[in-house]
């Protein structure tokens, strides 16, 4: 069973699903679904695979169902945490669980960093955090270069340029951006421009979530038990490498889950992953 709610804000009509038994029927608390610039709607596999418990999914400001009345564009994680916090509020439950997914994962340790009573256990898959590899200025550069192939020839582009940047293996390096402009056909992407420019992930609107810098004493003094996560494909890409910078930056080991950084995808967006192993992987990780 699923209901829909609306948590209604000054500056965002906030819209979740709650999947399975009530919070108070529920033998663990609920377990909140994150994502960004994704929406509640792929997590629709994932969260079948939890049908004994309460599963909570929600669309963030702006994109889905959610609608912004403030006027703003941009997709910034402290502001998401005040949103994920109204809804854990709203539910009555207390402390939650969460498994927060690339950008979501970001908004997620926002959200322990700001009200650490919310969150029992985080597991952050892959948080997209550019600030903590190494190559962090490169790998802005590289960032900025499918922003720059986006506003210049369109979505199919601008797809075509993060889907190399976001395979490609290690640091980059001088023969990364020596690459050409890659093609979109190759990747299935089309070649005309639509027109449009407002692709949340193409564009400088999610640049606060790459951006966003971790307080580290903050999430080590919250009770929150926090899992850095990285899938077993994606260690060497740029995902990967930033969970795992992350993990080190918070003085843990990443832990390893099947498949890749959207490995709990069934067939939402085409580009499965492994669900049922990587639901069995979260549900040991939350009850371990």
């Amino acid at each position: 069973m699923t209901t829909t709610h609306v948590l209604e804000t000054p500056e965002a009509d906030i819209v979740y699903d709650v999947h399975g038994p009530a919070p108070a029927d529920s033998p663990r608390p609920p377990l909140l679904m994150v994502g960004q610039p994704m929406d509640a709607a792929g997590f629709g596999t994932l969260a079948s695979y939890f049908p004994d418990r309460t599963v909570v999914t929600y669309d963030p400001r702006g994109l889905g169902r959610s609608v912004r009345k403030d006027g703003r564009e941009d997709h910034v994680p402290a502001t998401q945490a005040g949103d994920i916090h109204g809804v854990i509020q709203a539910l009555g439950a207390g402390a939650v669980e969460v498994f927060g997914s690339s950008g979501g994962a970001v908004a997620a340790l926002a959200l322990v960093t700001a009200h650490p009573g919310d969150v029992s256990t985080l597991v952050a898959h892959e948080p997209p955090l550019v600030g903590v590899l190494p190559d962090a200025a490169a790998a802005e550069r590289a960032a900025k270069a499918v922003r720059d192939a986006y506003q210049a020839r369109g979505f199919g582009a601008g797809m075509a340029a993060f889907i190399t940047m976001t395979s490609w293996k290690g640091e980059f390096t001088d023969d990364y951006f020596a690459l050409p402009a890659a093609d979109p056909a190759r990747f299935g992407m089309p070649a005309e421009d639509d027109g449009r420019r407002d692709d949340p992930l193409l564009t400088e609107r999610s640049l606060a979530v790459t951006a966003y810098q971790l307080d580290v004493d903050a999430l080590n003094a919250a009770p929150t038990r926090i899992v850095i996560a990285v899938g077993e494909e994606s260690v060497d890409v740029m995902t990967g490498r930033a969970a795992l910078a992350t993990a080190e930056r918070l003085g843990q080991e990443a832990t390893v889950f099947p498949s890749h950084h959207g490995g709990f995808l069934g067939g939402e967006f085409g580009y499965a992953g492994q669900p049922e192993a990587f639901a069995r992987k979260l549900r040991e990780v939350l009850e371990g």
